[in-house]
């Protein structure tokens, strides 16, 4: 095989900070980390850290970085801020070509917008509830929507309705 057809890799940075968002990254998570064409990193916020850790265990990933934002009393502007910060010096260093967040939450927000202001492409693995109100539920829709519009990549999860 020639070095003209060895691709180089794809450098992919997913950040989770929630127990839902591990559960379903962490097929993602271990087909990445399989796949020679990604060199993959693991940044985890610590939004709800001892929930996360649990699932990690069970899938046996390690997480690569760990921002530690976890405070007692936290609030959604506290995660956000330290999230914003912690993963802009992070993206800064690490370089990553794609970002890949899960969801609704205030670290997949976070993500989406530290990476949105560096110009790394995002791709949303989407789930949660629509509404047509931005506070119902709150701030899971808002968070949903706002990462949606400045997404690249949007991966829905299939939804298969039950006979009724």
């Amino acid at each position: 095989m020639s070095n003209s057809s060895i691709k180089p890799q794809i450098r992919a940075a997913i950040v989770l900070g929630t127990r839902p968002e591990a559960i379903k990254l962490a097929p993602v998570i271990q087909a990445l980390q399989h796949a020679p064409r990604f060199a993959t990193q693991v940044i985890l916020t610590g939004q709800h850290r001892e929930m996360v850790e649990q699932v990690m265990q069970l899938f046996n990933i390690t997480a690569s970085h760990d921002l530690q934002i976890m405070q007692p009393k936290q609030t959604l502007t506290d995660i956000t801020c330290r999230s914003l910060q912690g993963l802009e010096s992070l993206f800064q260093q690490l370089q990553p070509q794609v970002v890949l967040v899960q969801g609704d939450t205030t670290t997949a927000f976070a993500a989406a917008l530290a990476a949105f202001y560096q110009k790394i492409p995002i791709a949303h693995v989407e789930a949660g509830l629509r509404t047509d109100d931005v506070l119902n539920p709150y701030p899971e829709e808002a968070n949903r929507r706002l990462i949606s519009q400045i997404s690249q990549l949007h991966f829905a999860q299939r939804y298969k309705p039950s006979k009724i």
